[in-house]
């Protein structure tokens, strides 16, 4: 567990606590993990729409918006499987938290670096989250479908740290990187441990 967090740059590991949590209530973090994912597609196009000149960033998120509106579809296509509803989407404390620690003012460029890493930091900890799913919930065929999600988000927080350091150069955004790793480590002990959030 220590290895795939320092992998992922995370400080704290998830209260072992939330896997137990999420179990018993299903339809509710199916529901925001449905959200997260639709959440994640509208992120990317808004990125897309503020810097279109960007034509790496363009070309990068282009397809990611595609891959989250097919996750969104794969956990709707789950609840409807399992019988379940979608919910109304909640507040997500965690990613309102990350954003206000996101640099007020600055140049554009500076205000795409504090989106990127944002962003990564999210899909870095659903990494982790989705990893603790795929190894502990009891369902099988759970742990397949959230093994699967895991590999993904993998591959997005990559993407989203090395478009950052595409931007801003790799000393600044590693730079401040480590801050946001820090800030997430002390954050997330003042957010209540919820099943029936992913964040």
């Amino acid at each position: 567990m220590a290895e795939k967090l320092h992998k992922l740059g995370l400080k704290l590991p998830t209260d072992p606590r939330w896997v137990n949590m999420a179990e018993i209530s299903l339809e509710e973090i199916l529901t925001d993990h449905a959200y997260c994912e639709q959440k994640a597609a509208t992120s990317c196009i808004t990125l897309i729409q503020k810097y279109p000149e960007r034509k790496e960033l363009v070309r990068a998120l282009a397809p990611i918006v595609t891959e989250e509106w097919g996750h969104f579809r794969l956990v709707l296509a789950e609840l409807d499987k399992r019988g379940l509803e979608l919910g109304e989407q909640r507040k997500d404390e965690y990613v309102n938290k990350l954003m206000k620690f996101n640099k007020k003012g600055g140049s554009r460029e500076d205000r795409l670096l504090e989106k990127l890493l944002t962003f990564a930091l999210i899909e870095a900890r659903s990494c982790e989250r989705f990893r603790l799913l795929s190894l502990h919930i009891s369902d099988d065929n759970l742990k397949e479908f959230y093994h699967k999600f895991m590999v993904s988000e993998a591959g997005h927080y990559h993407l989203f740290i090395d478009l950052a350091r595409t931007y801003a150069g790799k000393e600044k955004a590693n730079a401040r990187w480590q801050e946001f790793l820090a800030y997430e480590k002390e954050m997330l002990p003042t957010l209540e441990v919820r099943g029936d959030r992913m964040h």
